[in-house]
């Protein structure tokens, strides 16, 4: 038997809000009944992972230890598009031969947006 990711799951203040900042970056659909206190996006359409939203009284100070890298062609459009809907900008990176932004959510959660290797390619410039 193997294990699978069932749920990528956000401690935060209002998981209606947080959910649907993430829904409308990973253009992927807010499940029905969100409230401040539990929301989902995609578990009505069956996507996987599914990501869960809790409100929980007092979230753990500090960086979070499991985050999302997201990748795309047109990641530096992508990056634009986070922080128009709310993210904020923490740092660029180039290493390991990957170049990537460090961006955290509106409640303060880290993600990181790479460069697909074709983008970052020489090649395909």
């Amino acid at each position: 038997m193997t294990l699978t990711i069932g749920h990528i799951t956000f401690d935060c203040a209002d998981a209606a809000a947080l959910a649907g900042f993430w829904s409308e970056l990973l253009d992927r659909p807010l499940d029905a009944n969100a409230s401040p206190e539990f929301a989902t996006v995609g578990m009505a359409e069956g996507l996987s992972p599914v990501l869960m939203f809790i409100r929980v009284p007092d979230k753990t100070p500090g960086k979070n230890v499991i985050h999302l890298d997201l990748k795309a062609e047109d990641w530096r459009e992508q990056i634009d598009r986070a922080i128009s809907l709310g993210a904020k900008h923490i740092g660029d990176f180039d290493e390991y031969g990957v170049q990537w932004v460090t961006l955290a959510d509106p409640e303060g959660n880290l993600f990181d947006i790479a460069a697909s290797r074709s983008s970052t390619n020489p090649q395909n410039e």
